[in-house]
């Protein structure tokens, strides 16, 4: 999997953290982690990340508004994570998202998928990795 210059969204800042720690150990930059929507959409737009790793809540706003935000200069590949996905699947069945709590291996199938997705669709990202246990 190639390196990929990450935004982190996610409102707690110690899962902020951790998330940031497990990017590097997969050889990905972290370009930012913004706990809130108005700091999220700064932050794409000063560092221009390849991926986003979207907290559907955050403490400030909306993950989702965020990205929809972002997406509007440009496709960037995404996985949303929350502790109940079922709502993200239901108003967008082609997200990638995974259950809060997720295991390493099963971020890492998630961004494979949103990458190669975006790599053979120009940008698109869809199916379902439902992580937790």
């Amino acid at each position: 999997m190639k390196a990929a210059r990450v935004l982190v969204m996610e409102d707690d800042v110690m899962i902020g953290t951790l998330l940031g720690e497990m990017l590097t150990d997969m050889g990905h930059g972290v370009c930012a982690i913004e706990t809130n929507e108005v700091g999220a959409v700064t932050a794409a737009m000063r560092c221009r990340p390849d991926l986003m790793i979207v907290d559907v809540r955050l403490g400030s706003g909306s993950g989702i508004r965020a990205t929809d935000e972002i997406l509007l200069s440009g496709p960037v590949p995404h996985v949303f994570v929350s502790g109940d996905i079922s709502g993200v699947m239901a108003n967008r069945p082609r997200a990638v998202a995974i259950q809060k709590p997720f295991r390493a291996a099963e971020l890492a199938l998630a961004i494979q998928r949103v990458l190669a997705a975006a790599h053979s669709e120009g940008g698109g990202s869809h199916d379902s990795v439902q992580g937790g246990h």
